[in-house]
């Protein structure tokens, strides 16, 4: 017994990332599973193994003798199925010496087999219930994840042209707070991509009204100087300060008053040196992305102009 769970544990530890990620080439995982790291390993197979060793280790108190009717379950559930998996084999792909071999695994299907009722009936209240709850609750969610997998790889599917009929310009819209070199950058991509382009900003009671007052100087004039189209200031009165939710509805709104056009929204985004000077600045931008993305539709494409600091 002993030697069998020394086994098993070895074979565990080992090819578990290598079963995931046949699993999720299969699309029964998720896609991180099939991918290797930097060191050539499945580190998302790796990592899943190490947080479960560690929860079920938190779970009984570190107590480990309190695991084995745990694993015991899972090792001769692997080789019982393993075993039986074999006679299917012997039975399907036939040959000289089938029916012996399948003769011997059907043997071991019927050892193990054995072994596992007797250690479910004497360990279950020790610990084997938990396996007979997780092995039908991870079915039940492989599965799930396959049939969303199916779902998106028939609907991306493709083998038509490209089409490039009825291409037009996108209205362009950039949420702009305040005037800086972020907000000037994404109005300058703007008008790369589209002679329509809006500024949307939020006035609240709290900011002033500098950037209405000198758009003439700081937009339009430097735009129709080159022989540009002007970029439109729209101001959104807000006086109870919601920013984000008023910026999100008037694309949405002017997503339907605009059935036949592409909306673009350019969001001009700060990119920090440092992790934790993300916690000195709040992180609009990326929360408004995010919301645009949950409450877009396909009509409304989002793109993240940065801006790097340097300090």
């Amino acid at each position: 017994m002993i030697l069998v769970l020394a086994l098993q544990a070895d074979t565990a530890f080992a090819d578990f990332p290598r079963l995931c990620n046949m699993l999720a080439k299969d699309h029964y995982l998720p896609q991180a599973f099939a991918n290797r790291g930097r060191r050539l390993v499945f580190t998302g197979g790796i990592l899943v193994l190490a947080f479960i060793s560690a929860a079920l280790l938190i779970v009984f108190g570190g107590v480990t003798d309190r695991l084995i009717p745990l694993f015991a379950v899972g090792a001769f559930l692997a080789f019982t199925l393993s075993q039986a998996g074999m006679v299917a084999h012997w039975r399907r792909e036939g040959g000289r010496h089938a029916r012996k071999s399948a003769a011997i695994n059907g043997l071991g299907s019927l050892a193990t087999g054995a072994a596992l009722c007797i250690i479910i009936v004497s360990k279950f209240a020790e610990g084997a219930w938990i396996t007979l709850l997780a092995i039908p609750a991870i079915v039940l969610l492989m599965r799930g994840i396959h049939r969303y997998q199916s779902r998106v790889s028939q609907e991306l599917a493709s083998n038509d042209p490209l089409p490039v009929d009825d291409l037009c310009q996108p209205l362009a819209v950039v949420p702009v707070k305040t005037w800086n070199r972020a907000s000037q950058r994404a109005l300058r991509f703007a008008l790369t991509i589209s002679r329509k382009v809006q500024a949307v900003h939020v006035s609240t009671e709290d900011n002033n009204n500098d950037l209405q007052r000198n758009w003439l100087d700081w937009v339009k004039r430097p735009a129709e100087s080159r022989g540009l189209p002007a970029p439109d200031l729209v101001v959104l009165p807000s006086p109870y300060r919601v920013v984000l939710k008023r910026v999100i509805d008037y694309i949405l709104e002017l997503e339907r008053k605009n059935p036949d056009s592409h909306i673009t929204v350019i969001v001009p985004s700060i990119v920090e040196r440092r992790w934790y000077h993300h916690l000195l600045r709040p992180q609009r931008d990326k929360l408004l992305t995010a919301l645009l993305v949950l409450h877009g539709h396909e009509r409304i494409s989002i793109v993240n102009v940065p801006w790097h600091l340097r300090a």
